[in-house]
């Protein structure tokens, strides 16, 4: 099968861009012939002044993208299209580029972009809906959702709604794949017809399973506020006997040193970034993992790389992570956003060494019984066929 995938690089970047490349890679391995179309927002930054204003335009029509599409679609003839990220340097523009041509396109659904301006459902620290199923969503607009900014917060909705009144959403693309029911559930709220969704969660290479393990438990992920990383740190002044390695990068990382040195919290230790290989060195000796999120997590990348490696996990019980995670199984679930209830959790995780043996050992067949990628291939390759047959009907 020929695949065209198609994605816009963010300018710090994560678990979305993780995934396409783990995807596209998939694909290549197993014999699929792969086109790549990206964008990166790193150019942004190295745009002039003109360059900058035109990316107004660009967000809600990106013609290179269209004009560079195009061209490269009549060269490759690929089967299908799969687009992950197309904000804002391809744009949604690129589906009218397949329709054109006869292609039938599929969407990933890594975020809420679809239906909220800033793509998160959050705002001033808790899940926010203000903005799903409204054809113009004007409170991300009234809130500076994006970017704190009010003007592009304006661009994004902009964008939605204009493509909304193209019926964008609903006549250009085939096929939505959605990472959990619980997000699924989300855009069927925001309009997308249930029919046209279909879950499919992300998977990781086999990290094989690890027995030795050191004193200490670690966290991933961006540093940013729908994380709920001062939620952890809070619960972890409760914690003092059990050390904490904290990786990533992000805006809230001076904040964090700020607070680490301030509660004196010498048993927290920032890493910052890591090189991937290195940070899951880290994550393959911890006695389990901790996913504090705040948000409605699409998915949760990381946990499914604790598990490939035999580690439980404590996370925050909301969105598709209580999808993901076993209370008592393949861990534990805390109430979002309580640090008494987190710290509650990794303490008697921490002190029950026998029971947290036992759910890493679940966790490892959790793995095995759903993120594997053979199991990927072949739900994405199922995916492919049905959507190219109904095209052709």
């Amino acid at each position: 099968m020929k695949v065209l995938m198609a994605h816009n690089y963010y300018r710090e970047a994560g678990g979305e861009d993780e995934s396409f490349k783990a995807e596209s890679g998939l694909l290549q391995a197993r014999g699929c012939s792969v086109s790549l179309f990206t964008r990166d927002n790193n150019d942004i930054r190295k745009a002039g002044i003109i360059s900058k204003i035109n990316l107004v335009r660009r967000t809600i029509w990106a013609e290179d993208s269209v004009r560079d599409l195009r061209v490269l679609i009549k060269r490759e003839k690929p089967h299908i299209v799969h687009f992950q990220n197309t904000f804002p340097l391809i744009s949604p523009a690129a589906y009218q580029v397949c329709f054109s041509e006869g292609i039938p396109v599929v969407q990933s659904l890594r975020n809420y972009r679809l239906l909220c301006p800033n793509a998160l459902f959050f705002r001033d620290n808790h899940p926010c809906e203000d903005c799903l199923g409204k054809v113009v969503p004007w409170p991300g607009v009234w809130h500076a959702c994006y970017r704190e900014s009010h003007i592009q917060s304006a661009v994004v909705a902009s964008m939605l709604a204009y493509h909304h009144w193209l019926k964008t959403w609903k006549t250009q693309v085939d096929m939505y794949i959605a990472l959990s029911e619980f997000s699924r559930q989300k855009f069927i709220e925001g309009g997308i017809v249930p029919e046209k969704i279909v879950v499919k969660p992300n998977f990781v290479i086999d990290r094989g399973y690890n027995k030795e393990r050191e004193d200490y438990v670690v966290f991933v992920g961006r540093l940013s506020r729908e994380k709920g990383l001062f939620t952890m740190l809070d619960g972890w002044r409760r914690l003092s006997h059990i050390p904490l390695v904290i990786i990533g990068g992000g805006p809230l990382h001076g904040e964090l040193l700020t607070f680490i040195d301030k509660e004196n919290l010498p048993h927290v230790k920032l890493m910052g970034r890591l090189p991937n290989s290195d940070a899951l060195e880290i994550i393959r000796h911890a006695r389990f993992l901790i996913f504090p999120s705040e948000w409605y997590e699409t998915f949760g990348r990381v946990v499914i790389e604790a598990y490939s490696m035999g580690l439980p996990v404590i996370a925050s019980r909301i969105g598709a992570v209580t999808e993901l995670i076993h209370d008592n199984g393949t861990g534990l679930l805390f109430d979002v956003g309580d640090p008494s209830d987190l710290a509650e959790k990794v303490d008697w995780l921490w002190t029950h060494p026998k029971e947290s043996t036992q759910m890493g050992k679940d966790a490892r067949k959790e793995y095995e019984d759903k993120y594997t990628p053979e199991r990927n291939f072949n739900l994405l390759m199922n995916i492919y066929s049905n959507v190219i047959k109904d095209h052709k009907s």
